[in-house]
């Protein structure tokens, strides 16, 4: 069983587009695969239970049957901060209490698990601990995916850096093209590829469409798997 930590340079750079993506293109090659979204702030209410839009594109995605709550243990109702949106309702979470629940799907017997992370890297899960230190503490190596706009060169490098800082590796890159209108994305591209230390995973163009599962079946034809 290989496990991975998906995070990105920012909010909506592209962390479920590409777990989706990497989930399914490992189901097609014949692996089975979990995919779990620890905390998610931002979810609709139905019949009394939250669910996540993204947290539910990772359970379609993958092929273990593992409810939804195993796949997304804390279900946050605003689009916000997952900590400020704890708060909000009197609730701290805490690092040891997310790996217990994720513990169903940590331990399912699975070729390829995919951790998807929240916003960018360092972002607070509580007063004292951020939601990557999951990773620390799981000793999970990094995959990291680029939101491939203007700034993204200090974005990626300055995430490797305090990636690396934490003692953790970035096994893989993909570089997501989130702005249309980029100027000189190859070149930007290239200057990535000089300086990232992981696997390079693929390109994903600007893909066209508002149904986030379409576009997530795209981008399996732009993915490599990472290393298992």
């Amino acid at each position: 069983m290989t496990t991975y930590f998906v995070s990105g340079t920012d909010t909506d750079c592209g962390k479920t587009l590409v777990t989706t993506g990497l989930l399914r293109l490992a189901a097609q090659n014949g692996l089975e695969t979990v995919g779990l979204k620890p905390i998610a702030a931002g979810c609709e209410v139905n019949d009394g239970v939250y669910h996540n839009a993204d947290a539910l594109m990772i359970q379609q995605a993958m092929t273990a049957p593992l409810d939804y709550q195993d796949v997304n243990p804390v279900a946050l109702l605003p689009p916000i901060a997952p900590h400020i949106a704890a708060a909000e309702i009197g609730m701290t979470v805490t690092i040891s209490q997310l790996r217990a629940l994720l513990q169903p799907g940590l331990s399912y017997p699975a070729d390829l698990i995919l951790v998807e992370g929240a916003g960018g890297w360092l972002v607070p899960l509580n007063d004292s601990e951020f939601l990557t230190d999951l990773a620390g503490v799981l000793q999970m190596p990094i995959i990291l995916v680029v939101g491939m706009k203007l700034g993204c060169l200090n974005h990626a490098l300055l995430t490797q850096a305090r990636i690396e800082q934490a003692g953790l590796v970035v096994a893989g890159w993909v570089a997501n093209q989130v702005d249309p209108m980029m100027s000189r994305p190859a070149e930007n591209l290239a200057t990535l590829q000089q300086h990232m230390h992981g696997q390079f995973l693929g390109y994903i163009p600007h893909l066209k469409g508002d149904d986030d599962t379409e576009r997530a079946l795209d981008a399996v034809a732009y993915l490599k798997l990472p290393p298992l």
